[in-house]
């Protein structure tokens, strides 16, 4: 199948993030480096004409993709339920020292399935349905704000790739990735005073 051009943007770094706390549905402020990486951007963005006139902004509708649309954006995007972060369940707002200790996984476990395997979290076919659902629903070009594992899953699918797929796509904080005609880029967001995100 094939899609409109998409930017996605995953959100700045939060204060979770810095701590190592899994949010999943729930939510933290951005840090001064998350903010710094949701301008930069928006920079990286405006360099290649992308505005929120020329594509259709959606965002999560969690606090931290908001606060980075806004941020790299300006005020006209339209919450997006689907692109929320995979639910975590009982993982939701703890840190990953506790998870480990709690709820230990196989020696080298690779992160995909330590994700699939939060007890009463989503899951990833409920989140790669979600995804392909709004990815069709596309009219046209658009600006995705999303989380990790969402941004991931939806890379993944507009490239035309399966589940096994997930992890060779690069992920990270303060990078601006596109996908067009099934071909992915990563256009890197350097901060102000030369500094790359990441």
């Amino acid at each position: 199948m094939s899609y409109p051009e998409i930017y996605v943007l995953r959100h700045g770094e939060t204060e979770w993030n810095a701590a190592r706390r899994m949010q999943g549905g729930l939510d933290s402020p951005l840090t001064p480096l998350g903010r710094a990486q949701a301008r930069a951007m928006g920079r990286a963005l405006a360099a290649r004409g992308i505005t929120a006139v020329t594509h259709r902004v959606l965002t999560s509708p969690q606090g931290r993709a908001r606060a980075t649309a806004e941020l790299a954006l300006g005020p006209d995007h339209a919450p997006e339920p689907r692109l929320r972060e995979i639910a975590m369940g009982d993982w939701s707002g703890r840190d990953r020292a506790e998870i480990d200790r709690r709820w230990p996984g196989p020696p080298g476990e690779h992160f995909l399935d330590f994700y699939a395997r939060a007890p009463g979290g989503e899951g990833f076919a409920a989140l790669w349905a979600r995804c392909a659902l709004l990815l069709a629903s596309l009219d046209g070009p658009a600006v995705l704000v999303t989380h990790g594992m969402t941004s991931r899953v939806l890379r993944t699918i507009a490239t035309g790739g399966g589940r096994a797929d997930l992890a060779a796509l690069p992920g990270g904080q303060g990078v601006v990735f596109r996908v067009a005609q099934g071909r992915h880029e990563l256009i890197p967001a350097p901060l102000a005073g030369g500094a790359e995100a990441g």
